[in-house]
């Protein structure tokens, strides 16, 4: 389908989506330096920058540790990305000298990879965001402590053709819409139409 965007927005917002198809050539440190440098970027709660990448290329020691953790039908593609990464949040931070839950972890982590799958977008590299995998064997099998959040993965890529995903995949593999904004944002509580163009509709 063809992405249009209703008000006026950079082309990067609607040309970003989630490709499933990918060459498999090895991605440039360059590209991925430039990516991890834009999240790192991201605003966060009182600047504790919670998030944490870890990562994995085909040919490091833990790849197929990473193909391993994904949910069966997404290893059937994500196994041919150029590089695999797991994000973690930190739980708490430290306020005053004293350690208190972070209650924005989440939300923190998420402009993170967006700012990543971004700029990775600008150099001419997609991403697509896996929630499919297995988080408990994830925190074993990385060493990931208790105090961090296993919030997804991530598949990095050059955009291929259908030839090199499994017929399964083909019908799903095209840039999706969304919803727009008048169910989307509201004068204060859900239903309530935010602008004037919304209340006059209704």
């Amino acid at each position: 389908m063809t992405r249009n965007a209703a008000h006026p927005i950079e082309p990067l917002f609607v040309d970003r989506w989630s490709p499933r198809s990918f060459t498999g050539e090895p991605v440039p440190d360059a590209v991925l330096l430039s990516a991890f440098e834009a999240a790192r970027w991201a605003p966060s709660a009182s600047n504790v920058q919670p998030w944490r990448f870890l990562l994995a290329r085909p040919g490091d020691a833990d790849w197929e540790t990473f193909v391993g953790l994904l949910m069966p039908r997404n290893a059937l593609w994500a196994s041919r990305a150029s590089a695999l990464v797991v994000i973690l949040s930190e739980l708490r931070l430290e306020r005053r000298g004293v350690v208190v839950d972070n209650v924005s972890h989440s939300f923190d982590a998420g402009a993170a990879w967006t700012n990543f799958a971004h700029q990775a977008l600008l150099l001419g590299w997609h991403t697509h965001g896996i929630g499919g995998f297995d988080r408990e064997a994830a925190r074993t099998r990385l060493a990931v402590p208790d105090d961090f959040a296993i919030e997804a993965m991530v598949a990095i890529g050059r955009l291929a053709g259908l030839d090199t995903l499994d017929p399964e995949f083909h019908a799903a593999e095209a840039p999706n819409g969304r919803r727009p904004l008048d169910e989307t944002v509201f004068a204060g509580r859900l239903g309530a139409p935010a602008f004037a163009k919304e209340r006059n509709a209704a």
